[in-house]
């Protein structure tokens, strides 16, 4: 590590951390809410693009600190739907993706929050590369911010998701963190109603991720009982679906909002009518909509996606 990567990066900052810092230099807090907003809602990062602040506070903010930017290597567009996938590179040489998808009347864009999943789903790509580390909040924050460097003039972030590489909740800290400088008033412009956060779940996270921070539930499901979900996700055995069921019960949720379950479709696996009625008795008394996915192959998998109509009978 460089002398100038062990000063402290000021993405990494919640905001009265940013303040205490600024202090720290003898400034009063309006140079912090100056400061935050080139970090924030500009996505600057270097000091010397911040014109209004004064020269003599740039130069000591260079000597004291610094500012991560994220470096994306490569964009990936589909021809079907127009979604980009942007490939990050982070300081320690580690990579993460991140993707940008277009939807009638919004942008959305999912992200990171770990350099692989420690969760080992036997369907999700991911959990063939092993568990790395957690994402700092500066870099679940430079995806965002990178992501908008990507945009066309006349589009807009309006949307995010923790849907990509690694389980949120597994990553609680940083992501909450994240999510309260995205969502400040005049920063990055993202609502908390227009966030989302997909879970394996982790049980004994809801009730802190419910008092930190207002944003939707989503809950990677895909079985009917806890035999299958045993075989296809190794977290059931230590949160299995009666506790699972106990705690989405409770989860507080906005007004008018539901619990997203997501349902990967897998041939021969959960896809049967015996698990279509399991799955609705399962979900009985709960405020919840279903999102059925067909399960995308990849090189090892040892899935074949539902046919078609297998999806229809549980839309039925």
């Amino acid at each position: 590590m460089n002398e100038q990567n062990k000063l402290p990066d000021l993405r990494c900052l919640e905001p009265q951390e940013l303040d205490s810092f600024v202090a720290g230099l003898g400034e009063r807090k309006f140079r912090a809410d100056q400061l935050r907003k080139w970090l924030f809602h500009f996505g600057l990062s270097d000091f010397s693009e911040m014109t209004d602040l004064s020269r003599d506070l740039r130069a000591r903010l260079a000597e004291n600190a610094r500012i991560s930017d994220p470096n994306c290597l490569t964009v990936e567009t589909s021809r079907i739907d127009g979604s980009r996938k942007l490939l990050w590179e982070l300081e320690d040489g580690q990579a993460i993706e991140s993707v940008l998808i277009p939807e009638r009347g919004h942008m959305t864009l999912c992200v990171s929050s770990q350099v692989g999943c420690a969760m080992g789903c036997r369907f999700c790509r991911t959990a063939t590369l092993g568990f790395k580390r957690n994402l700092t909040q500066a870099e679940i924050i430079n995806q965002v911010i990178g992501a908008q460097r990507q945009l066309a003039e006349e589009e807009k972030l309006t949307n995010l998701v923790f849907m990509g590489m690694g389980e949120p909740l597994a990553n609680r800290a940083n992501v909450v963190r994240a999510i309260r400088i995205l969502t400040e008033p005049g920063l990055a412009g993202l609502a908390q109603r227009r966030l989302s956060l997909s879970t394996v779940g982790l049980v004994p996270e809801f009730p802190y991720l419910a008092e930190q921070v207002s944003v939707g539930l989503t809950v990677s499901l895909n079985a009917a009982d806890d035999k299958t979900r045993d075989y296809l996700m190794p977290v059931n055995r230590r949160y299995p679906m009666g506790e699972l069921y106990k705690a989405l019960k409770v989860f507080p949720l906005p007004h008018r909002k539901r619990i997203t379950i997501a349902y990967v479709m897998l041939a021969g696996v959960n896809d049967s009518e015996k698990d279509v009625r399991s799955l609705a008795r399962f979900l009985s008394g709960l405020k919840v909509k279903i999102n059925l996915i067909p399960f995308n192959h990849f090189p090892g998998a040892e899935f074949e996606p539902s046919p078609r109509r297998k999806s229809w009978l549980f839309r039925r």
